[in-house]
């Protein structure tokens, strides 16, 4: 956890109560993750009730609060996906890593989740690293295309 960079983002935003869900994606995408104690700082430094920012953390699904990888992999498994082959994707995926959608590897190198849809459904099967869309993907350009994160 950078704790620098965490500081910054609650200085420039210090009081603006109505920053709430900015702070805390600015937070997330800095750290992966926000910890109990950064929501504390967080609920002190914007003046909102810690319940606030507990109960905003813990209903948008792009917050965790739990640490996730460097990189988030997410294998669409929508119906356009799901007929191209979205289930021998997501297996090779969890071969590879060693985890299952919902988990992040031991090195906090990749975070895996499943999506419904991606708004890309002719391009399926689907994955995505980060932002990198990887569409028409097969089972074996797969350690290919994780190969490109460290």
């Amino acid at each position: 956890m950078d704790n620098d960079a965490i500081e910054q983002i609650l200085n420039k935003y210090q009081g603006q109560s109505r920053q709430l869900i900015r702070v805390m994606m600015e937070i997330q995408e800095e750290n992966h993750w926000l910890p109990r104690e950064v929501m504390m700082k967080i609920s002190e430094k914007l003046e909102v009730p810690f319940s606030r920012v507990l109960r905003i953390a813990t209903y948008y699904k792009t917050f965790s609060l739990t640490p996730k990888g460097r990189h988030e992999i997410h294998v669409c498994t929508g119906t356009a996906c799901h007929i191209r082959g979205a289930q021998s994707v997501l297996e090779t995926v969890q071969d590879l890593t060693g985890i299952k959608p919902g988990e992040t590897d031991a090195e906090h190198k990749f975070s895996l989740e499943t999506v419904n849809c991606q708004g890309c459904c002719t391009c399926g099967p689907m994955l995505k690293v980060d932002e990198k869309t990887h569409s028409r993907i097969s089972s074996n350009e797969i350690a290919d295309a994780l190969k490109k994160y460290d």
